[in-house]
């Protein structure tokens, strides 16, 4: 007792290290995530403020874009105004010039007012009496576009006016009269007139806003303005305005820092453009001192995750005994409890090692799989892989033994059925379901851990639904063949009679002078009778078809693509391969009410222009292809139609089809292209003739 109570005091030290070592490492998990969390906000904060400045900018520059064109729209129609005076109808040019300077003084920003002819003289000009000899205007460009396009023009900054000895601005109107260019109206916005109508605009404070004309001339600028005016703006500037109409460029100012800068065209003034920059640095300078926060606590993060994978490692280190033990009790707890429940539902367990060819099975696998010899309860019995083999059904070896090797092969779950055979008993059926790991990807597998199953019953059941199926389509031919008798042989005799005496009432008719209405009459229910005649004929072809009895199956297809094509207007060809020789009356009649549900089904939904049928016969079996030129469907949709079908709409032909196939073991494949059509392919194993 002092031993084990000495032994506990001196574990308690431990456990308590233990635990000490545990909450620092929880404490520094914690602090790692609560670092970068908070780095990353800052950054995203960052961002975020740079985004709300970005957009800031973007709705000032708008802001004054509208201010700017504003104003030039309103100096332009004032232009226009005034160039529908009356005193330019006849024209009195002393009130005109009268006019233009009453407007020149109500408008501070007018340099100028002056009215030239087409021939760019210039016959009017505020700065010079009238008597005056005024020579050319001096922006010619703006002007030759106003005779060449008869609608306003805002010109960009001019060259150095012989008159006002200044470079102008001119907004230039024309003047037409009876649909005749007379004159042309201009006025001269000083350069310092355009500077105060951007600042006048509403810029922000602290922003360098420039406005540069079509040929990328500076036409105002807020700051240093006289060194700029009518100088080319900077090859960043120039490249923006011919990417795109607005948006963001950087770039470098006169007074010395970089700058992001917003644009925007302004609208009606010939390609005008207004600029507003903003320091690169104070923009960037929340972003980067987030990042240098980010950094610092990823460093630190880095750190605090060395320190927590130290103190892991010795923790774990010093479990990792303790683990092994608990892991080895789970594993004979897992496999006594796998073992309950493979007993529990009456299953059998094996393992088969391909290297050493042998299988090792559980009780109930060795019986279900036919082992003469006894296995004692709760015990394996380890056998040669031929004793495995030699159990199995003859006729399904082959098959057990290529799903077997393509599981090893290629890595796939094993899932195979087959017959066990019993010397004493009929043969049963049994499951064999298993996988087949690789201990390296490149290494292959050489063993197999599988399930045995009985599945008996299933089989019984199965083997007793195809029996009734089997005596229902045989009793539905049977059916059908009486019904078309009867048809062909009673009703049909019948209408024909009708037709006859239709026929020889039509002769006493015409013998006796009859109405001509009467006539008429006997004339229409003759067609009448014959339409039901051939009805009568087409229904009892459909139901079954004497050819297929009579001559055989090529004859009866080649008749029903005949009359089928003929009936709806869709090319038919038929083709037969292969031996001539009949085949078995069930193959036959499931062969021909394929093609005849296929051929219903692309007359209802593939809108085709040509089918074919092609009949393979070959020794051993007979292979069928329906092939149609229709709208086809998507093969990998989840519900892939029959032929010609939407994959909205429900799968019956295929059923059909598929029900007729199980009943002779036979198989169906689909392949179909959206657009170019739908393919068939049905193979029937038929016995080698005798």
């Amino acid at each position: 007792m002092t031993a084990g109570r000495e032994n506990g005091d001196a574990g308690r030290p431990e456990i308590h290290r233990g635990n000490g070592r545990t909450f620092v490492a929880l404490a520094v998990a914690a602090a790692i995530p609560v670092l970068l969390l908070s780095g990353w906000v800052a950054t995203l904060m960052a961002q975020q403020q740079r985004g709300l400045t970005r957009s800031a900018a973007v709705a000032s520059a708008a802001r004054v874009a509208e201010r700017v064109a504003s104003d030039i729209a309103t100096q332009v129609a004032v232009l226009r105004a005034e160039a529908a005076s009356a005193s330019l109808d006849r024209p009195d040019l002393a009130a005109f010039y009268a006019e233009a300077e009453r407007l020149r003084l109500e408008h501070p920003l007018w340099e100028t007012v002056e009215l030239a002819g087409p021939d760019g003289v210039q016959v009017v000009n505020l700065l010079r009496s009238l008597d005056d000899e005024l020579g050319p205007t001096a922006d010619r460009a703006s002007f030759d576009a106003v005779v060449r396009t008869g609608r306003p023009v805002v010109g960009g900054i001019g060259p150095l006016g012989p008159i006002s000895g200044k470079r102008l601005v001119a907004l230039r109107v024309p003047v037409v009269r009876d649909g005749t260019l007379r004159y042309v109206l201009s006025v001269g916005l000083a350069t310092n007139a355009v500077s105060s109508i951007l600042r006048d605009a509403g810029a922000p404070e602290g922003w360098v806003g420039t406005i540069v004309d079509a040929a990328g001339n500076t036409i105002a600028r807020t700051r240093a303005e006289a060194e700029e005016l009518g100088h080319p703006a900077g090859a960043a500037l120039l490249a923006a305005i011919r990417r795109a109409p607005q948006g963001f460029y950087t770039g470098s100012t006169l007074e010395g820092p970089d700058v992001e800068v917003v644009y925007r065209t302004l609208k009606d003034t010939g390609g005008w453009s207004v600029h507003f920059g903003m320091p690169v640095a104070t923009l960037n300078a929340p972003v980067s001192r987030s990042y240098l926060v980010l950094a610092g606590g990823s460093v630190l993060s880095i750190g605090l995750g060395l320190a927590l994978v130290g103190l892991v490692g010795r923790d774990m280190a010093q479990r990792r005994a303790g683990e092994r033990a608990r892991f080895a009790l789970a594993l004979r707890s897992s496999e006594e409890q796998g073992a309950v429940a493979a007993e529990a539902a009456e299953l059998g367990t094996l393992r088969w090692d391909t290297a050493e060819e042998t299988v090792t099975a559980s009780r109930r696998a060795a019986e279900l799989l036919g082992w003469e010899a006894e296995v004692p309860e709760g015990r394996e019995m380890t056998a040669d892989a031929d004793i495995a083999f030699r159990a199995v059904d003859a006729g399904d070896r082959e098959r057990m033994a290529a799903e077997v090797r393509r599981s090893l092969g290629e890595g796939v779950p094993l899932d195979v059925e087959f017959r066990v055979f019993r010397a004493n008993s009929a043969s049963r059926w049994v499951r064999l379901t298993g996988r087949a790991p690789r201990l390296q990807n490149e290494d292959p597998a050489v063993l197999v851990y599988g399930v045995v199953s009985d599945i008996e019953p299933r089989k019984r059941a199965e083997a007793e639904r195809l029996d009734l199926l089997r005596r229902l389509g045989e009793a539905q031919e049977n059916e059908q063949r009486r019904i078309a008798r009867e048809l062909h042989d009673q009703v049909g005799q019948t209408v024909t009679g009708l037709s006859l005496g239709l026929k020889g009432l039509e002769r006493l008719l015409d013998a006796q002078g009859g109405s001509a209405e009467a006539g008429r009459q006997i004339q229409w229910l003759q067609r009448l009778a014959g339409e039901v005649g051939r009805d009568i004929h087409r229904a009892a072809v459909d139901l079954r078809p004497t050819a297929l009895d009579d001559l055989g199956l090529r004859e009866a297809l080649a008749t029903l693509l005949r009359e089928w094509g003929q009936r709806h207007g869709v090319r038919s060809d038929l083709e037969f391969v292969g031996e001539a020789a009949r085949l078995p009356a069930a193959v036959e009649s499931a062969v021909y009410r394929i093609v005849q549900e296929a051929l219903t089904n692309v007359l209802k939904h593939a809108r085709a222009a040509t089918v074919s049928v092609c009949v393979d016969r070959r020794p051993d079996e007979v292979q069928v292809i329906i092939e149609d030129d229709g709208v086809g469907f998507e093969p990998g949709s989840s519900s892939a139609p029959s032929l010609g079908r939407t994959p909205t709409e429900p799968r019956l032909g295929l059923s059909g089809i598929r029900e007729r196939l199980t009943l002779l073991n036979g198989t169906l494949t689909l392949e179909a292209t959206p657009g170019v059509g739908t393919t068939l392919f049905v193979r029937i194993p038929v016995a080698p003739a005798a």
